[in-house]
């Protein structure tokens, strides 16, 4: 299988997802690509408190208005109604990160904020930011997806059933990513690191940071019709579910667990959702990006 070396540069950066936008490469199913990613905001240094002078990548378009993704990448064989499978390998975040708080008004921060310098040591995997504080770093990626089969550009923000902006903490390296195909291709685009995250995201930021390394493995399943986002990671089954309504996703997430459940154990649905209450967890994934996100987990091992 081949391997291939993205850079971040003018030629393979964009900030949308549109069905039109030209692959910057084209692999063959098992090909694995390495990414280095700016960060979300296309920054070149942690930024200043006052975000607008810190340097930025230039020069940029208008359709660079989203996060800073790599892609697209086409997929050779990858079909409408096909379900794309990427294999989360080696990911290496950057030295610097940062994090901003406040402007809640509802969670009692009228005129607050805070902002958060963060120094990452990859080696160590810890993060410490200028008043002393530090944490573990658990790397992933905020946004992997493709477009959806609608002409225009689509924004980076709300997540959708073919990916995006998951802000997923739970899709660390080892883990592997099951999108539904909606485009020939399926022009699979990748950014936003992400060096720790709560559950939630409630700030609107993680350790937002630049991403050194991250390896996707790319392959095409046609045997594996699916509706919604899935993912095996470390501790389990996961089924995502997305919607503007928190209640709506936690029950998307639940119906896609239930039929993960039905396929893998070949119980009634009824049996499913009594199963379901005793091993599965529901998770909330952000609530941050218009369109929320909830997680169903099926720890390996818990039904037997």
């Amino acid at each position: 299988m081949a391997s291939y070396d993205v850079q971040p540069e003018r030629r393979t950066l964009h900030g949308k997802f549109s069905r039109e936008l030209e692959p910057i490469l084209t692999v063959r199913g098992g090909d694995t690509v390495r990414f280095r990613t700016l960060d979300a905001s296309w920054l070149l240094e942690p930024p200043h408190e006052e975000f607008g002078e810190t340097p930025m990548f230039e020069p940029r378009n208008d359709g660079d208005a989203g996060h800073a993704l790599c892609g697209p990448i086409a997929v050779d064989g990858a079909e409408p109604g096909m379900t794309l499978e990427v294999h989360i390998g080696d990911i290496r975040p950057g030295t610097w990160g940062f994090t901003f708080g406040g402007h809640r008004e509802h969670l009692g921060i009228v005129d607050e904020t805070a902002y958060h310098r963060w120094t990452l040591d990859p080696t160590t995997m810890t993060g410490r930011n200028q008043h002393g504080h530090v944490v573990a770093l658990s790397p992933f990626m905020g946004v992997m997806g493709m477009p959806p089969d609608e002409p225009g550009a689509h924004s980076t923000g709300p997540p959708r059933v073919t990916g995006g902006n998951f802000d997923c903490k739970e899709l660390l390296a080892g883990s592997t990513l099951y999108l539904p195909i909606a485009v020939k291709g399926a022009l699979f685009s990748v950014g936003d690191g992400h060096a720790a995250q709560g559950d939630g995201e409630v700030s609107g930021t993680a350790i937002e940071c630049p991403i050194d390394c991250v390896e996707l493995t790319f392959r095409v399943l046609s045997d594996m019709p699916i509706q919604a986002p899935r993912a095996r990671t470390a501790e389990g089954w996961l089924t995502f579910g997305l919607d503007e309504d928190l209640d709506a996703a936690l029950d998307t997430a639940l119906v896609g667990m239930l039929d993960l459940m039905q396929e893998q154990y070949g119980v009634g649905r009824a049996d499913a959702l009594a199963l379901a209450s005793v091993v599965v967890d529901m998770r909330v994934t952000q609530i941050v990006n218009g369109v929320c996100g909830v997680h169903a987990v099926l720890p390996y091992g818990a039904l037997k």
